[in-house]
Order: structure tokens, then C-alpha cells, then sequence
């Protein structure tokens, strides 16, 4: 041991001390290490770093969720984090954070250890082919080779990586890969590092705005974007007096144009559209979907990373920023009646998720933050009235998927360094449940879990998958096993287990009454509904919907 200790730094520690130094001489704050052999150099690098006060480093044990946590780290922050991995298995876990980071366009870095390119294909223990190991979904794909002796062009990979993901010259943030190669030893002192060249990147400058007329009937349909972004469509929706159909994680469903229930009454309006301003990415409803798919509307684009919203084809115009003259009042006007007569009727409704989603966003202020999972949640806060003091809302939609949902919100709350709130499913929960635990030296956040437990996947019931015999025949005789998948487990008990607080409330004031006691750790709020009634649920608030717009003609 003393030997290693006094010999020359080996390649590998030099290597990944460097890689740690440049990394925070560029900005990053934040490290999150998996435990493992081969990435032990990183490791090592990671708390140097943290011990001078350049870096946070967080350490999980599944590098699923590691990856998961980091992206909430770098929602909060909007600047890269990384996320380091050993070899093998370890680094294709990384893979569906890795694709939410591209789709939601999160900086994301993955430095991912490897064994020497020599090892590849002799059947090497944890050994595989890991340079572009995530096929297209990194913006790019950098490799360091430990024993090339090159300080100069470790720090140039770093810079070339960390610039790329960030999109500090493109606007469009992503994940990127570091693949790096080491060779033992492992262990020892890097001494003195090689000073680099000094380095320095001109951001792109934002884009100019481009002034567009409104038109007579017009919408603006916002869909996931970063808090700021939101708020000021929020406020610009408004100005303009243009109806602004937000949804949560938009950040703009607040002020005067925002439409609390759009979702319901927008089959009714349809017809009357004739332009649309998307910005951001909507994904919650097939009717903004169909809109956007029209090519008798014009759907003009509003994206400074190139890489706009059109999934139905039919985008006639791409702005980078853009400005809005004024609407026509009269048409803001009959949105706004057709709202407030659906909200009367809305706010009526018996204990439901709509309805546990509206109490939860009640009960938060504009100081909070909230974490919103796939499927039927962030819908269910679709309806919900509109908060003009709303939380932030941070949501996985870049490909909606129901994984690391709880990882991510933990990101979200250490990365805030305040108390958060996330409100997801049973399923949800259930897919990743191991992220309730945490490594007993780390540091966490504060997390309160709303979980709508209403025994399986209720959104699939209100698809076709979950029609009733007399439309779809015997294939309704499978829905329960194949689609809802039902657990077997007590969630409650399972919660417990975990040593976390627990409370279950039955109503809306019990739930408001849980969501007011003071937060400190990991709690759960376990929330049971049924799910019977969600597709006649469904039809009767769309049926709502379209009674409204005709009391509001």
C-alpha cells in the first residue's frame, strides 16, 4: 500500500483527476457515483474534489437510478451533471435516464469506466463494446484513453463534452457520453496536476424575437418547458389576451389567459381555430394532438434549439422567439365563460384524482416545487383550477415514461436544497420503489410522495384497452392482467418497511391536512381511489366540456 502510495501517480489516477478538475473548472457542481472496481479512480477524484469544496458529490447503489437522480439534479440547476458509472451492465442502466435527458433536452454527462479497448471481445471480465453503447441518443460520444499520457487532450474531451451538453453554443442541452478507458492500478496519488490551456466559450446569443399577429382565433399551446420560459409565455399569453391552453410542466398555467379544463372544451372550439402557437412540448391529450395535426390551421413553431414540436406534420412556420401582437378579446372572452362554467361543474366532483390533484396544487405556493409523474397525475392536475401563485412543476415528458420517477424527484429535492412534493401513481411508485432507499451517508432532501394508489394502471381504462365487452369482445377479458397489473404487495406495508412516515388520507381535508405538517426527510402520502369509474368518468367530463362551449356561443 505504501508503494502506491509513493510510486509516480499511476495513468489512470492522473487521468481521472484531471477529468474531475476540468469538469469543475467548467462549472459542474454536481457528481453522482455508483460504487464499483473500475471507476474507482473517479471515485477517488470526486471526493478530493468535494473535500476542497469544488463539487457535490452523491452516491446510489443502482446506477438506473443514479442516472434518474442526476437528472433532477440538472433540472433544478439547468446546468450539466455527471453521472459515473463502472463497467459492463452498469453503464447500459444509465440508458432510459440518458434518453429522457435528450428528449427533455437535460444536461446530462455519463462517464462511463471501461476496461482498455484490448480487452473487448476476449471475453474480459465485465467487458463489453460501451463507445456508443446508447446507439443515437447521446448529442455525442467522447472516449479517453488513460494511458495515452495526454492531460492536454483529457481536458479538451471534458470541454468538448460539457459544452455539448449544456448547448452553450447550439441552445439545445442533451446527454453526452465520456467513455473512459483505465488500466490498473487503480489506486494512488495523482500529485501536482498539469495546469491546462486557459478555455473560455461564447454562449449563443438568445434569439431576436419575431413579432406575430394573433389573428382572430388563435390558441397558444404550451407544453413541458423550464420554469422561466413558462412564466413569461405566462405573462405574455396575457398581455395579449390570447387563450393559453398549458399544460402542468409548461410552467405557464397561470395568469388571466390560461384555460383551467382546455383539454375538455377544446373539441368543442376546434373548429373555430384557425391559428396555433406551440412552444415548449405537448404531450397529454390526443385533442391537442389532432389539433396539431391539422392542415387547415396554421401551427406556427416557436423552438431556439431547432428541434420543434410537430407530430402531425403540419408545422408551416419555425420561429427561435417570438412576441405577440393583441387578440381579439371577444374570443379570449368565450374561452374564459366556457371555463367558468365547466369549473362550476368541475369543482363539484366526488373523490377522485382530478380531485386529489386539485387539493394538492391548492395547497401549494408559488415557493414550493413539485415533481409530477406520468399517466394519469399530471392529467389529473390538468383539470386542476388555476393557481396564480403555482408551484415549479418539473415533470419527465420528454418520453413520459413512468421510470425513475421517485429517483428524479429526489434529485430535484436535494438540487433545490427545499422541500418538494411529487404526486404519481401506484405503478409508478411500484417501478421505483427501491429509490426509497438511500445510502445511509448521504445527504438527502426533503420528500413528500402523493401516491394515487387506484389499484393499477387506471389510464389504460380510459383507453380503448379498457372498453367493455360489448365494443371490444373477449379482448376486454385480458385488460386487467395485461394493462392494469394489479400488485400484490401492500404499498402501505412496503412504505413502512422502508422506516418512512406514512399517512392515508380519505378526503379532500384530510389530504390538505397532511400535506400542511411540517416535512423532513422521505414521507409518503398513500392516497386510495377506485378506478371503476375512471372511463365513465372520462366521458361524462368530456361531455361537460361540450355542453360548456355551447352555453358559452
Amino acid at each position: 500500500m505504501d508503494d502506491l502510495l509513493t510510486a509516480p501517480p499511476a495513468p489512470s489516477v492522473l487521468a481521472a483527476a484531471v477529468i474531475l478538475d476540468e469538469l469543475a473548472a467548467l462549472g459542474v457542481t454536481d457528481v453522482v457515483c455508483c460504487p464499483g472496481s473500475r471507476s474507482a479512480p473517479l471515485a477517488y477524484a470526486a471526493a478530493r474534489a468535494e473535500a476542497t469544496g469544488r463539487i457535490r458529490l452523491h452516491i446510489r447503489l443502482d446506477e438506473r437510478q443514479a442516472g434518474f437522480f442526476a437528472l433532477g439534479l440538472a433540472k433544478v440547476s439547468s446546468r450539466a451533471v455527471a453521472v459515473v458509472t463502472t463497467s459492463g451492465t452498469a453503464v447500459a442502466n444509465l440508458a432510459p435516464a440518458m434518453a429522457e435527458a435528450r428528449h427533455g433536452q437535460v444536461p446530462l454527462i455519463a462517464c462511463t469506466a471501461d476496461r482498455p479497448s484490448t480487452l473487448v471481445g476476449t471475453g474480459a471480465n465485465q467487458t463489453t463494446d460501451q463507445l456508443g453503447i446508447f446507439g443515437t441518443i447521446p448529442l455525442s460520444c467522447q472516449r479517453i484513453t488513460a494511458t495515452d499520457q495526454a492531460p492536454a487532450a483529457w481536458r479538451s474531451t471534458i470541454r468538448r463534452a460539457v459544452v455539448a451538453a449544456e448547448g452553450r453554443l447550439t441552445r439545445r442541452p442533451g446527454p453526452v457520453q465520456i467513455n473512459i478507458e483505465f488500466s490498473e492500478p487503480l489506486l494512488g496519488d495523482p500529485g501536482i496536476l498539469p495546469v491546462g490551456v486557459p478555455f473560455h466559450v461564447e454562449p449563443a446569443a438568445p434569439p431576436r424575437p419575431v413579432g406575430l399577429d394573433p389573428g382572430p382565433r388563435t390558441v397558444i399551446v404550451a407544453g413541458d418547458l423550464p420554469p422561466m420560459v413558462g412564466r413569461q409565455w405566462a405573462e405574455q399569453a396575457e398581455r395579449c389576451q390570447v387563450p393559453l391552453l398549458a399544460e402542468p410542466s409548461s410552467n405557464a398555467r397561470r395568469g388571466a389567459a390560461a384555460i383551467s379544463a382546455y383539454r375538455l372544451l377544446l373539441p368543442g372550439f376546434a373548429p373555430m381555430i384557425e391559428r396555433v402557437i406551440v412552444v415548449g412540448h405537448p404531450t397529454l391529450s390526443r385533442p391537442v394532438t389532432a389539433l396539431l395535426g391539422r392542415s387547415d390551421v396554421e401551427i406556427i413553431a416557436v423552438d431556439p434549439s431547432g428541434q420543434w414540436c410537430d407530430p402531425g406534420w403540419a408545422v408551416s412556420q419555425v420561429v427561435p422567439a417570438a412576441t405577440c401582437g393583441i387578440g381579439d378579446p371577444t374570443w379570449m372572452g368565450r374561452w374564459a365563460a366556457a371555463d367558468r362554467v365547466l369549473r362550476t361543474r368541475l369543482d363539484t366532483e366526488a373523490w377522485s384524482g382530478p380531485v386529489v390533484a386539485a387539493t394538492l396544487l391548492h395547497a401549494l405556493c408559488e415557493a414550493d416545487t413539485l415533481v409530477l409523474g406520468a399517466s394519469n397525475p399530471i392529467r389529473d392536475a390538468d383539470l386542476a383550477p388555476i393557481n396564480q401563485h403555482s408551484p415549479t412543476i418539473y415533470a419527465n415528458r420528454g418520453l413520459a415514461g413512468i421510470d425513475g420517477t421517485i429517483a428524479t424527484a429526489c434529485g430535484v429535492a436535494v438540487g433545490c436544497g427545499r422541500p418538494v412534493t411529487a404526486l404519481l401513481g401506484d405503478l409508478t411508485a411500484w417501478h421505483d420503489i427501491a429509490s426509497l432507499a438511500s445510502p445511509a451517508l448521504e445527504r438527502g432532501g426533503d420528500l413528500r410522495l402523493v401516491v394515487v394508489d387506484d389499484g393499477g394502471g387506471s389510464l389504460f381504462a380510459s383507453l380503448e384497452y379498457g372498453a367493455p365487452r360489448s365494443q371490444i369482445g373477449d379482448l376486454a377479458d385480458w385488460f386487467e392482467r395485461l394493462f392494469a397489473v394489479p400488485m400484490a404487495p401492500d404499498l402501505a406495508a412496503v412504505v413502512r418497511g422502508f422506516g418512512l412516515s406514512l399517512t392515508q388520507p380519505d378526503s379532500p381535508s384530510e389530504l390538505a391536512t397532511a400535506l400542511a405538517a411540517p416535512l423532513s426527510g422521505i414521507q409518503v402520502v398513500h392516497v386510495r381511489i377506485g378506478r371503476d369509474q375512471r372511463a365513465a368518468t372520462d366521458k361524462r367530463l368530456a361531455g361537460w366540456g361540450r355542453d360548456a362551449v355551447r352555453m358559452a356561443s
